[in-house]
């Protein structure tokens, strides 16, 4: 038996792209079997419909009313919820896990990290972070930037992807051994980019969000809820923006070929 999570989900409530409340969700993903949901909304750096214009730890608060109002429906009905979200670089975004309201509310100085800043401070406090839809390609971006050593996992499946864009991830993360993960970017209930439901599925239930820190950490126990045939590399396959990969010091290393993509690290 598997017990199944979406981990990756924007809610009216924080998220100015989002078109569903976080209550809107449960009876949804009920219905589809899951055990539960991450609510993971876009944060102040990132396409976030919290006002500037209020002090930090209201902002806080209001940030976190997505997921509140997910949580008690969840209550309700039967369904886990817990609490992450979504931050944003130059164009790059990382899905931070494992801390709570608490934290945000003494960090007002997170707007000002550098990744390495931001990983460290994450990672000392027992938090996860992942890079989300790490070779994303969108209208609005130039450059694909690609951190193996500023995160612990990539979201190598997203259904707010194209295949194409999703096999890119696959392929980098296994030929570096890195934890890979996946979920749908839903921000509207039953809609997604490319009409997928993506997820994770575990062999043992997760009882609070650190059980699902623990287990993507350990590296075991869990599995892809992604059609293996929307990973699978084929021909042709390619990146239509420069790619560039951070090193450990987080500079930025150009790469001229799908070759040398997949061969640096």
């Amino acid at each position: 038996m598997s017990y199944r999570y979406e981990v990756h989900l924007h809610t009216t409530g924080a998220s100015a792209c989002a078109k569903s409340a976080g209550s809107e969700y449960i009876s949804y993903y009920k219905s589809l079997g899951y055990d539960g949901i991450i609510v993971t909304d876009h944060f102040f750096n990132g396409n976030c419909c919290i006002p500037k214009n209020l002090p930090w730890e209201e902002r806080v608060d209001l940030f976190c009313s997505g997921y509140e109002d997910a949580r008690a429906e969840g209550g309700r009905q039967g369904l886990k919820v817990f609490f992450a979200w979504e931050c944003r670089f130059n164009g790059d975004e990382f899905l931070v896990y494992g801390l709570d309201k608490k934290w945000l509310r003494e960090h007002p100085d997170m707007m000002a990290w550098d990744h390495i800043t931001h990983y460290e401070k994450i990672k000392a406090d027992g938090g996860l972070v992942v890079q989300a839809h790490p070779f994303r390609e969108r209208g609005y971006l130039s450059e694909i930037y690609v951190h193996p050593h500023q995160c612990d996992a990539f979201e190598v499946a997203n259904a707010g992807n194209p295949h194409e864009q999703n096999r890119m991830a696959y392929r980098y993360a296994r030929e570096h051994h890195i934890t890979m993960t996946a979920g749908s970017d839903i921000h509207h209930v039953g809609r997604t980019d490319n009409g997928c439901i993506y997820g994770m599925d575990f062999d043992k239930p997760l009882n609070s969000i650190d059980d699902y820190v623990r287990r993507i950490k350990s590296g075991c126990g869990f599995s892809l809820h992604v059609p293996p045939e929307h990973l699978a590399w084929k021909d042709g396959t390619a990146n239509h923006l420069p790619v560039f990969i951070f090193d450990k010091t987080n500079t930025p290393i150009p790469t001229h070929s799908i070759d040398d993509i997949f061969s640096t690290i």
